[in-house]
């Protein structure tokens, strides 16, 4: 199944409310969609969700990059994911989030010449249910004990909360919050390497009491080698993120026993064939995580999700954060936090037809 053609469909989203982390606010998710036309008349969907600080790319840099890699790809088989990404990283460096969006489309082509769905073309089993938690972004404690409210109210079953900004006022902001909603309802934490090292002893030491999964990226990406020292120090288990990209980062991480769990995210490995390299790399417990990612993109990671025995938990919500839904098919979200995957072949996900109109922004490489 040879390529024919690639689109590029950037769009803008509009948050319902600012989504504030320790790197700064959000107001909208700017991601870059994809689809692969196989000579057959196949299509295959992905979506890219750059994000600035912590990829170093952007919308307009995605669609221009993207504009000037998917020539090279016109005309390549649709079927060998090794092949296919090993020709992007000898194309084109980093721009992880980018290269997210063709491997998932090439996946979706490839789940489909199979008539499989794509979890089970990348080996899961069977179709269960996922819970995803929601997230509490940064702000007062009084905006944030509200949120966390509104959080339980609606039956999710995990809280997860940014922090990143003043010791004391992140132990305040867990204490306020577990306060509110109660002892039994379960936290994840996530600095997004906003403390310091010493910050980070303090802050973990401080939320010692409260009923606390794991802490997402406590420091620095680039002070990885004082993880060991810090996770000896907390009481509360260690997530790596930002500091783990593929699965050389994997491997490392683990080696010097920096991290008790690890978060994959499709647009920090680069798509779905990096994240069955970390997967298959580690022993710890995994979480499947994402950016700003649409429906479209958090479907592709629920299908790894069910691919992947590791997997004990799901940050899904960012959908659920957005003023519109672009996407036809996908993941749906039932009560409680629940998310049914589609069993339909391919990744049984695309834009809606609306957004395909000539009228909307998009480019066209044959």
């Amino acid at each position: 199944m040879p390529l024919q053609e690639i689109t590029l469909f950037p769009l803008r989203i509009r948050l319902h409310r600012p989504f504030v982390i320790s790197l700064g606010p959000l107001t909208h998710a700017k991601n870059l969609f994809v689809r692969l036309r196989t000579h057959d008349g196949r299509e295959g969907w992905g979506e890219a969700s750059p994000f600035p600080t912590i990829h170093g790319e952007t919308l307009d840099g995605a669609l221009a990059t993207a504009r000037w890699l998917a020539p090279s790809l016109i005309g390549r088989s649709s079927e060998s994911a090794p092949a296919y990404t090993a020709h992007l990283n000898r194309t084109l460096h980093g721009n992880y989030a980018l290269k997210s969006a063709f491997d998932m489309a090439l996946h979706d082509l490839a789940a489909q010449a199979a008539g499989l769905p794509l979890y089970r073309y990348l080996g899961g089993a069977e179709a269960r249910t996922l819970y995803t938690d929601y997230t509490v972004s940064l702000g007062t404690v009084e905006e944030m004990v509200a949120t966390a409210r509104e959080v339980q109210a609606a039956g999710f079953p995990v809280i997860k909360v940014k922090l990143g900004r003043g010791t004391q006022e992140d132990i305040a902001r867990i204490a306020a919050i577990s306060a509110a909603v109660g002892p039994d309802v379960p936290l994840r934490i996530d600095a997004n390497q906003g403390w310091s090292f010493e910050e980070a002893v303090e802050a973990l030491r401080g939320m010692a009491g409260y009923n606390i999964q794991h802490c997402e990226a406590p420091i620095d990406r680039y002070d990885w080698n004082l993880l060991p020292e810090l996770r000896r120090l907390s009481p509360i288990p260690l997530m790596a993120d930002e500091s783990c990209w593929n699965a050389a980062d994997a491997r490392r991480l683990l080696a010097i026993g920096a991290v008790d769990r690890i978060n994959i995210k499709l647009s920090k490995s680069g798509g779905l064939y990096g994240a069955r390299q970390i997967a298959e790399t580690t022993d710890v417990p995994l979480q499947v995580g994402g950016f700003l990612e649409s429906r479209l993109g958090f479907t592709a990671a629920a299908h790894f999700a069910l691919s992947a025995e590791r997997v004990a938990y799901c940050d899904f919500d960012t959908p659920l954060m957005q003023e519109e839904d672009p996407v036809e098919g996908g993941i749906t979200y039932g009560a409680g936090g629940a998310i049914t995957v589609p069993d339909t072949p391919g990744l049984g996900a695309r834009l809606r037809p609306e957004y395909l109109l000539p009228s909307r922004p998009q480019i066209t490489i044959t």
